[in-house]
């Protein structure tokens, strides 16, 4: 075993997420690289001195520079706004530091490709964080795909959905406000990667677009950002499909649902049910015909290493803890896995496509 100084940028939602992933990421899968919490990065001493004591963390600052530039920081993992994101990710990787980047990778399309070439000049490992396609259902999902399982795809339809930015009384935040933190920004990203992980590239895309609640209390005249996204697609397989987005969805709190027909099969998955595949066979006697519900258990991908029972499940943190897995092993081997950033890249260059389409109303090829 060999341990590895972390370097955490933002101690909110997803850092504290992360923080308690690389602490735990070594009892649960035995990793050769065991992550020391060196130092974390907020906006301010006072917060970032908080979440160095409740997170564990060896020192503190203010300054995401101080931390990229540490030389006991040998690895960087960036979970601050989008807006963020670029500026440290460059200066990590001018520094020879693998770099863990929440999605979406940056706060535009040009930011991601300026992220891909500063990872590809400096040949330092990278990663984005999509972590709800690691769960073992969609991985066990994935698999069933590319097996064959259910035949040749036809059909994929994807939504992510919640509700909370439903109650159009409730004052404006930084969520309201420019494209990176809209809905096309900020739930759109997950759900796409979803189909090209599931179902590959897509070829040409019409979309639409809308903003509901245009005059959001404390607005105060500014432009508030999209509510709701959907796009009809072409595979380049010849899938067809449709994506949705919405985050004023009402009973939707975690909305991340897909359903994938083939010509044997088909498949359904909720991320509210995170522990369930539901699975279709032609191949059944017709009194038998029926979607099954699959429990997640030790048989299924990346399961067993948390619990031996069946039927037990695994929760959101976990597939935080399987993403610090992955990182720390592309560390090791020294060979960036997927998601790379340029598989965040391509998200980004789907939005950006989906933003153009919407705008011309028109379809655009990818």
């Amino acid at each position: 075993m060999q341990d590895i100084g972390i370097g955490l940028i933002g101690g909110g939602y997803m850092g504290k997420a992360h923080a308690v992933a690389m602490a735990a990421v070594g009892a649960v899968f035995d990793t050769a690289l065991r992550p020391r919490l060196e130092m974390i990065c907020a906006s301010s001493d006072a917060s970032a001195e908080g979440y160095r004591a409740a997170f564990g963390f060896a020192r503190a600052t203010a300054d995401w520079r101080v931390l990229v530039a540490d030389p006991k920081v040998q690895a960087v993992v960036i979970a601050s706004p989008q807006e963020t994101h670029r500026a440290i990710a460059e200066a990590a990787f001018a520094l020879g530091k693998p770099v863990f980047c929440e999605k979406p990778l940056g706060a535009s399309y040009e930011d991601s490709l300026a992220m891909v070439a500063a990872a590809k000049a400096s040949g330092c490992v990278n990663m984005v964080g999509f972590n709800y396609i690691r769960t073992p259902a969609s991985r066990f999902a994935r698999d069933l795909v590319a097996r064959g399982e259910i035949g040749e795809i036809t059909w994929f339809r994807g939504e992510h959905t919640e509700d909370f930015d439903a109650d159009a009384s409730k004052p404006a935040t930084w969520r309201n406000f420019g494209a990176a933190n809209g809905t096309m920004g900020d739930l759109a990203p997950h759900m796409i990667n979803a189909a090209l992980a599931l179902i590959g590239p897509i070829a040409r895309l019409s979309a639409d677009i809308t903003t509901v609640h245009t005059n959001r209390p404390g607005a105060q005249g500014r432009a508030v950002n999209d509510d709701i996204g959907q796009f009809i697609c072409r595979f380049d397989n010849g899938a067809m499909g449709h994506l949705s987005f919405s985050r004023i969805a009402m009973g939707r709190k975690m909305g991340y649902a897909y359903e994938i027909t083939g010509t044997k099969g088909a498949i359904r998955f909720d991320q509210e049910d995170q522990n369930a595949l539901w699975l279709y066979r032609a191949e059944d006697p017709p009194a038998l015909r029926g979607f099954r519900k699959i429990l997640m258990g030790p048989e299924h991908p990346d399961y067993l290493p948390f619990c031996q029972g069946p039927g037990h499940g695994t929760g959101y943190q976990d597939q935080i803890i399987i993403e610090a897995r992955d990182f720390l092993r592309a560390i090791e081997t020294n060979t960036s896995l997927w998601p790379s950033f340029h598989d965040g890249m391509e998200v980004n260059r789907i939005i950006a496509a989906a933003h153009s389409s919407a705008q011309a109303g028109a379809w655009v090829d990818l």
